[in-house]
């Protein structure tokens, strides 16, 4: 972690994620784009939404 002094004083924190991401496990079940979403309910009769906005995990 790097903390830096911006020249109208405030603080700038910066943190080299690097090594982080090279050590994360890549999800093997991605998140889809929405057009991909669009083409699969597209035509189709019978669809839902879940709205996850409130969604909470405990």
């Amino acid at each position: 972690m790097v903390i830096s002094i911006k020249k109208d004083g405030r603080i700038r924190i910066c943190v080299d994620y690097r090594d982080l991401n090279v050590a994360c496990v890549t999800d093997p079940f991605p998140t889809p784009f929405t057009e991909e979403i669009l083409e699969g309910v597209a035509g189709r009769e019978i669809y839902s939404f879940i709205d996850g906005f409130f969604g909470r995990h405990q």
